[in-house]
């Protein structure tokens, strides 16, 4: 083995299909994605180079053959490519999280832009919709939050659950819809044999 052979990240190989009704368009680094829900910007990473067609959006690595610069670009190829898709899926589907309140007395309800949690303490805790994300609580204990941008519709459920974390006794609290909480033992059932 002489030459060293750049091996790509498997995912940043692939291209991303737009879809129709999705405008996309590279210049000077940033890549802005259109679609029926909004619009998307990225800052690429000067070292990938983007390549947009009329059907699809591909990602490519520079011919840099040195160790450092070939490990560096391997993990920005499969990142961009998945922030890409991310984009694309966003302006077209969107994203959605949702989070179930558990607990005796625990309720939410939506008042025009906030969202009113009784989550056992002294006051409401109160969460409002921002320019990017929407909240809706079709049941008084179920959170929905949408929104076009997959990372600020995460960390926006993280903020919101982070207002009362589920508890490993009885399961109180805010929790995702897929969230398994393992549950422990009190101190009662321990000394039964």
């Amino acid at each position: 083995m002489a030459e060293t052979e750049i091996k790509l990240s498997r995912i940043g190989r692939k291209p991303v299909n737009i879809p129709a009704g999705v405008e996309a368009k590279f210049e000077n680094g940033v890549l802005t994605v259109k679609g029926p829900k909004g619009t998307l910007t990225l800052n690429v990473n000067p070292n990938m180079i983007v390549e947009v067609n009329a059907t699809e959006i591909a990602i490519k690595v520079p011919e840099d053959k040195s160790p450092k610069a070939i490990k560096k670009n391997r993990a920005l190829h499969g990142l961009t490519r998945s922030l890409v898709a991310n984009m694309v899926t966003g302006v077209t589907q969107g994203y959605q999280k949702k989070l179930e309140v558990k607990g005796v007395g625990y309720r939410v309800q939506k008042k025009g832009k906030d969202l009113v949690m009784n989550l056992g303490y002294s006051h409401q805790v109160i969460v409002s919709d921002t320019d990017d994300i929407k909240i809706e609580a079709p049941d008084p204990n179920t959170i929905l939050i949408t929104g076009i941008d997959k990372q600020k519709v995460g960390q926006f459920a993280a903020e919101v659950r982070e207002k009362r974390p589920p508890e490993p006794y009885k399961g109180k609290g805010i929790k995702y819809a897929d969230e398994v909480i393992h549950r422990k033992e009190g101190k009662a059932g321990k000394g039964k044999k």
